[in-house]
Order: structure tokens, then C-alpha cells, then sequence
């Protein structure tokens, strides 16, 4: 009996048994299978690719970003557009507070206090869009650096779905201080003008490091339609949006660094973008 139970154990443990691999060979899979991995192998690829992207993004700034390359071809193809390129990345520190405090007043007064997403300001957009009566986006910082950093500029949902994946991500590994560095530094302020520095520059003629009230409140009324207004066109209307921004800004210098306590205590029960899913979805 005792034989009989070696041989047994010997033959289990035989190094000529076969062992099944963790996954079968290409030819042996049938044409499904094959499509299945491929799929597979291309998702995780992509996932991958993004976690990568905003990593390194914590140390560097993009060198070219989607609308950059779609700009310059629209500008290269239209007749009526010179082929313009100005961009010139500086530290946040080399960036006026006065257009940080401007750019937050007029884009995203939450910016220091969401984790991303301003579900209020999402539930009204999504409402006057719905009932025809204007076209606003109710994006925060966060979202559109993320769409300026990783996207190209277009109405789908499915780039949508990934402008919100793209911020959960930079929410989740970057700072606020680095999310305001990197908008500051791509986001458009003009055809072929492409961040603080480069738009003082071109605008008003020195550093973004020396912007007066005045001059950040413009370059901020500049950022919801930079192809239409900017501070080589003043019209009546720009000009009543830049007074408009002064006087939300007042006298109020934001640090990026130092939120109000108060504040923090305020906004961190607020709605998240699981919270406007499920709205979303119920109306």
C-alpha cells in the first residue's frame, strides 16, 4: 500500500507533467478569441498610455497638446488665418496672482474646494441646455485642463466621458497648485496664443509675472471664447465682462496653496460626478 501511494505522489509531481498555461498560445485560439484578446490587450494598452500621460505630467508640461496640432491645420487650410504659434511655459510663480484670482473668479470660483466637478453648476447647464434657452458648459478648471492637456476639441459624448476620466485623474495625482500651472500655461488666449506668458506678451507688451488687475481680468474674459474676444478687440461687450470680473475679484488675492479652512469645511459633503450620473440618468 505504502508503494503504491509513492508512485502516486511521484507521478503528481512528475516534471513531465503539463501545466496549462496562463494563456493559450495565438494559434490555438479560435478567430473570437483572438478579436477578444486583441480588444483586451488595446483597452489595457490605452489605460496604461493615460495613467502614464498624467504621471509624467506631474513633472513636465505637455510639449504640444491635441488643439495646438488641430489648430495649426485649421490655420494652415484656411486662407483667411496666418499660421500662428506663440507659447511660452513659466512656473505659477512667474504668473501674476492678480490673473490667477481673476481666472478663478470668472471661470470656476470653486476651483480650490471641488474634487473636480461642480455638480450645481453641471445640473444648470445641463437644464438651460436642455430647454434651448443658451449653450454653456458648466466645466470647472480641472475639466478643462483636462480637456486642454489630453483632447481634442470637439461635441461628442464619448470625448466628454473622457475629459471627466482624464480629471478624475489629475484630481487624483496632481496637485491644485500643478492643475492652475498646467491650465495657465496651455490654455488658448488667442488664435496661436497659448498660455499666460505668451498672451502678456502679446497683448499688453511684458511678463505675465507683472499683469495688473486690469490686464488679468481681460486676459480671463478672453478664455470662454478666445477665437472671438481678446484684448486686441474690445468690444462693448468684452469690456462689461472685464468690468464685471473686477468687481467679483474686488480686492481678493487667492493662494492656490492655502484654501480657506472654512470653506473646505463648507464644500466637503458636496455632490460628486457619481451623484450627477445617477441625476443625469433619473431626468
Amino acid at each position: 500500500m505504502f508503494y503504491l501511494v509513492m508512485i502516486k505522489i511521484n507521478s503528481h509531481n512528475s516534471p513531465t507533467e503539463k501545466k496549462r498555461p496562463f494563456l493559450k498560445p495565438w494559434k490555438a485560439l479560435g478567430w473570437g478569441r483572438r478579436i477578444l484578446r486583441v480588444f483586451w490587450i488595446t483597452l489595457l494598452s490605452l489605460w496604461l498610455y493615460s495613467v502614464l500621460q498624467v504621471l509624467l505630467g506631474i513633472f513636465f508640461n505637455p510639449p504640444l497638446t491635441p488643439l495646438m496640432v488641430q489648430r495649426f491645420f485649421q490655420q494652415t487650410f484656411d486662407g483667411d488665418r496666418s499660421v500662428n504659434f506663440e507659447r511660452d511655459y513659466v512656473p505659477l510663480d512667474s504668473i501674476s496672482p492678480n490673473l490667477i484670482t481673476a481666472v478663478i473668479y470668472a471661470e470656476d470660483g470653486l476651483f480650490l474646494y471641488h474634487h473636480g466637478f461642480d455638480v450645481k453648476q453641471m445640473k444648470i447647464a445641463h437644464e438651460e441646455n436642455k430647454s434651448g434657452r443658451r449653450f454653456r458648459g458648466g466645466s470647472t478648471i480641472s475639466q478643462q485642463t483636462a480637456k486642454n492637456a489630453f483632447l481634442p476639441h470637439s461635441r461628442t459624448m464619448v470625448r466628454k466621458a473622457l475629459e471627466a476620466y482624464y480629471t478624475v485623474m489629475i484630481e487624483t495625482f496632481w496637485s491644485k497648485r500643478r492643475i492652475m500651472e498646467v491650465y495657465l500655461n496651455i490654455v488658448e488666449f488667442g488664435d496661436g496664443i497659448y498660455g499666460a506668458e505668451a498672451a502678456a506678451q502679446h497683448y499688453f507688451g511684458h511678463s505675465a509675472k507683472t499683469l495688473s488687475r486690469n490686464e488679468a481680468a481681460q486676459l480671463a474674459a478672453t478664455l470662454p471664447a478666445p477665437l472671438k474676444r481678446n484684448p486686441s478687440h474690445s468690444t462693448p461687450y468684452f469690456r462689461r465682462y472685464t468690468s464685471t470680473i473686477q468687481k467679483r475679484v474686488g480686492g481678493a488675492r487667492i493662494n492656490v496653496d492655502k484654501p480657506n479652512p472654512k470653506k473646505v469645511k463648507q464644500y466637503e459633503d458636496q455632490e460628486t460626478l457619481w451623484d450627477f450620473v445617477k441625476w443625469y440618468l433619473e431626468n
